[in-house]
């Protein structure tokens, strides 16, 4: 779900210690009842809004998939 580009100064937004230092990364913050997910290059772009549940979804099959490719 796409959330609308608010400036939220109370958000505090964490990015992966396994970002790079390209800059190509995405930034995480938690929101009322959302996870919401930038790019940390547009960070008053769209934002990307989740459940904690699906969320926690998407975070276990990426760790799966790295554990399966490694």
């Amino acid at each position: 779900m796409a959330t609308p580009s608010d400036r939220d100064s109370t958000l505090i937004w964490h990015r992966s210690r396994a970002s790079g230092g390209s800059g190509e990364c995405v930034e995480v913050a938690s929101s009322h009842s959302l996870v919401l997910v930038r790019d940390s290059r547009d960070r008053y772009g769209t934002r990307l809004g989740f459940s904690p549940a699906q969320w926690q979804e998407f975070v276990r099959l990426v760790k799966d998939e790295k554990a399966v490719t490694h």
